[in-house]
């Protein structure tokens, strides 16, 4: 792709002129439009060391809006940090995931965000530091699954590439070194590297040709010369945004995400279904049967990632699974003592440990994490509960409020429901369109490859309780007093949802039940056997990681 560049063209300053001027004021009224109609724009700017990248970045923004423009720059490497993880042999790529930077950086739908060097470079800089063989693979597909996933939730995406030939990179590296202002810019090891031109031009050429999505196309841009790239930049956003305001809108994208606004906001009310009559009820039970498997037509028949051959089903679970008190007693001091101090030497060895739990209402989640909390160092973890979602939330695609969420390398991160929130509630209350919820399935499982990849444990436990045992769990928290917090009108009406809900779980488990992250499930209609399944399990899977076992 690269020999496309003609770096032989120059535009003369009076030519230059009237055709910017002319392009930027387009840009500044379409970055309004764009945000009116909450149309994120992310600009990717990379390429060769000394290209101009920063100054035609700041050319751009010297005319945008800035309360609606974002500039990300790449943050530093650390070489040192980067071999101690690789050293450690833990399998630990590093303190966080590759993708979390920029994840973090990004900005909501209806704002421009700049990233001065991205993915692309982080992931080359990080493949220099590790024996894990299938890694390069594994951030190809973490990249590609990143700009699929925003094309598909509003954004529109553009890739620059700012290409310059070897001399001209010589001369502008060695005048940035000599200058005393400058010279900070400029490493010893960029220097060298110069004469490596040719090996690394093969390879730009090759990562440019593979990431050449149709969703995310790359333009070429002649950074010898500053007007010529500049006039390639602006005309490149323009056309970008026209195309993404002529394109016709999604009605049922709207229309869910109204209603998720109107949740969020606390402007959805809903009647306490003990007030309806025996006719009423039979009535809104049939209408979540028939809601249940219309929803289950939707749902995609698979997965592009590979499932467990028996994931779990609501219908199968054993109820009847229980322990006496004295032996929860005696088995929970065992267990919390031995997480402990597998906690410590997992500390040690920089291993992040994610721990999920979604599940029934009433089922036992609190008990069942409070029980784990107790058992390690209170500045270790961190629990995210996941409440309806804020106003900026919702204006970032889903998962961007649990990449902002993780645990840094050597803690734990605690997750009271989680991001399987897209494909349970949203999906039964509506609050996001079967278009959003049937492609999260395999967005999620990308998700948690790249936190596998990463070096993470994630472990997702599915607490689960009889209808019957709920039913009582719900009527001893409305009467009794230290619990009445616990029971809201929302818990009893999401009882009449049941067959829906109980579909959406089936779907979940056949559809995210992967092989490096299966369901797990707790049956938790005996909260005793359900606490002390969670914790062997944990330290079970802390031993086998620590090579304890």
């Amino acid at each position: 792709m690269l020999e496309q560049v003609d770096l032989s063209i120059e535009t003369p300053k009076k030519t230059y002129k009237p055709l910017y001027d002319e392009l930027i004021t387009k840009l500044i009224v379409l970055q309004q439009r764009a945000r009116a109609k909450g149309i994120g724009l992310v600009a990717l700017f990379e390429g060769w060391n000394g290209a101009g990248k920063g100054s035609r970045i700041g050319d751009l923004l010297h005319n945008l809006d800035a309360r609606a423009t974002h500039v990300h720059v790449l943050s530093n490497f650390d070489q040192d940090e980067a071999a101690r993880f690789r050293d450690m042999g833990t399998g630990v790529t590093g303190f966080a995931p590759l993708m979390q930077e920029f994840w973090q950086a990004l900005g909501p739908r209806g704002d421009m965000t700049i990233y001065e060097r991205g993915w692309y470079t982080a992931a080359a800089r990080r493949l220099l530091y590790t024996d894990k063989e299938d890694l390069a693979k594994s951030y190809e597909a973490s990249i590609h699954g990143f700009e699929k996933q925003l094309a598909a939730d509003g954004y529109v995406i553009v890739k620059f590439f700012v290409h310059i030939s070897q001399d001209a990179q010589e001369k502008r590296l060695r005048r940035l070194h000599e200058d005393p202002d400058t010279s900070w810019r400029v490493t010893k090891q960029e220097l060298e590297h110069i004469k490596d031109y040719d090996i690394t031009y093969a390879k730009y050429d090759d990562l440019l040709r593979r990431s050449d999505y149709d969703f995310a196309r790359w333009t070429m841009v002649n950074g010898e010369d500053k007007r010529t790239a500049n006039l390639t930049i602006c005309k490149t956003l323009v056309k970008a945004l026209e195309n993404a305001l002529d394109a016709a809108a999604d009605p049922a994208a709207e229309a869910a995400a109204k209603k998720a606004a109107q949740n969020s906001a606390g402007m959805l009310q809903a009647a306490d279904p003990r007030d309806r009559s025996d006719e009423e009820s039979a009535r809104v039970l049939e209408a979540a049967l028939e809601a249940a498997t219309t929803q289950s037509t939707l749902a995609p028949t698979h997965s592009r990632f590979t499932i467990v051959p028996r994931p779990p089903r609501v219908e199968e679970i054993d109820h009847t699974l229980t322990l006496t008190r004295e032996e929860y007693v005696k088995a929970l001091k065992k267990e919390q003592k031995r997480l402990g101090e597998l906690e410590l030497k997992m500390y040690r060895a920089r291993i992040p440990l994610m721990l999920l739990y979604e599940g029934d209402d009433a089922a036992g989640k609190g008990g069942n994490i409070k029980r784990v909390a107790q058992a390690i160092d209170a500045r270790a973890y961190t629990v995210f509960p996941s409440p309806a979602p804020t106003k900026p939330e919702l204006m970032h695609p889903h998962l961007w409020r649990y990449w902002t969420r993780l645990p840094r390398a050597g803690h734990v991160g605690i997750y009271d429901r989680s991001w399987y929130g897209r494909v349970l509630v949203e999906r039964v209350e509506g609050f996001a369109s079967p278009a959003e919820w049937s492609r999260a399935y395999d967005e999620i499982n990308e998700f948690e490859r790249q936190l596998e990849a990463w070096g993470a444990i994630l472990l997702k436990f599915w607490v689960a309780v009889d209808p019957d045992e709920q039913l009582r769990r719900f009527t001893e928290r409305e009467t009794n007093p230290d619990k009445q917090w616990k029971i809201t009108p929302e818990d009893w009406r999401n009882r009449d949802k049941h067959p829906q809900y109980a579909a959406a779980a089936n779907d979940m488990f056949r559809l995210t039940s992967t092989e490096y992250a299966p369901w797990i499930v707790l049956e938790s209609t005996n909260k005793y056997y359900a606490r002390i399944k969670a914790l062997r399990i944990i330290n079970e899977t802390l031993e086998k990681r620590l090579g304890l076992r």
